[in-house]
């Protein structure tokens, strides 16, 4: 073959508007072995021949079919290979679909957390009604400084599980019913996590009704609360309310989000009764 009718690889990559990178990868994939290589230069020439596989190699990219695959498929073209392997591609198009469906589902779900936290009415006390939540409860008594001293905590709560759990902004803390009824404000009873409707959890998640709360949302973290627990039992006490569950105290904004503490939010809520 003269080299008239040879092309080098960067003129290939313009005509096919990919890199010569690219190019190279597809080499040291056994996809697309150049049809000469200059042995004192090291120079890459492409045939007229090959460009039908590269054409053929960027389609089914496109396709986001694995390398590998199209390997597979060009050492052995056939309709009955490439038909079950576009078929293959598809249910796993579909399966990333769902993934990237679930993860737009979690970005609007943080969303909606720092706008409310952002936007919410800082150091006043109400009753408001909960929504429904699932929640993976761990009991440990522990009196979290900050942030760094939930970790051991939240890493156990990841141990057994397959698939990695994202912890970022769904962590929290309570205290039992029998300490907040007896004014006991300082050490935490429970460790949780808040689950998405989309995570999947292995292991017990407990669901919990949806329900009126005494809430109330402050600039800090645990190390203030518990002086708005005393608020908030000062309140129940005044508006003939009885505390009928544990609390759920979570970080809205903290150091996972911002290094200001002057933005830091933290939401308290208990489940209440009227008496």
């Amino acid at each position: 073959m003269s080299a008239s009718e040879l092309f080098q690889i960067g003129e290939v990559a313009k005509l096919f508007h990919i890199s010569v990178g690219s190019l190279r990868h597809y080499e040291q994939a056994g996809l697309l072995t150049p049809q000469y290589i200059d042995p004192d230069s090291g120079y890459r020439y492409y045939s007229t021949q090959q460009f039908e596989v590269l054409n053929t190699i960027r389609y089914l990219r496109v396709l986001d079919m694995p390398l590998d695959q199209i390997a597979e498929f060009l050492q052995n073209r056939d309709i009955d290979v490439i038909e079950e392997k576009m078929a293959r591609q598809k249910q796993a198009v579909i399966e990333k679909q769902r993934e990237l469906k679930s993860i737009e589902r979690k970005i609007d779900h943080r969303l909606r957390q720092l706008h409310d936290a952002r936007n919410a009415e800082l150091d006043v006390v109400g009753v408001e009604d909960a929504p429904a939540c699932r929640l993976v409860l761990m009991r440990d008594s522990l009196k979290p400084s900050g942030w760094l001293d939930l970790e051991n905590p939240i890493r156990q709560l990841a141990a057994e599980q397959k698939t990695a759990v994202v912890f970022l902004g769904k962590v929290g803390v309570g205290i039992s019913k029998e300490n907040l009824t007896a004014g006991h404000f300082d050490q935490y009873d429970y460790i949780f996590l808040l689950l998405d409707e989309e995570d999947a959890y292995e292991g017990r998640a407990e669901i919990f009704p949806a329900g009126k709360c005494m809430a109330v949302r402050f600039c800090g973290s645990h190390s203030e609360a518990p002086a708005y627990y005393k608020r908030l039992a000062a309140y129940a006490a005044a508006h003939n309310l009885a505390i009928s569950g544990f609390s759920r105290e979570i970080t809205m904004i903290d150091y996972g989000i911002t290094n200001d503490r002057s933005k830091f939010v933290t939401e308290i809520r208990i489940p209440v009764t009227a008496k």
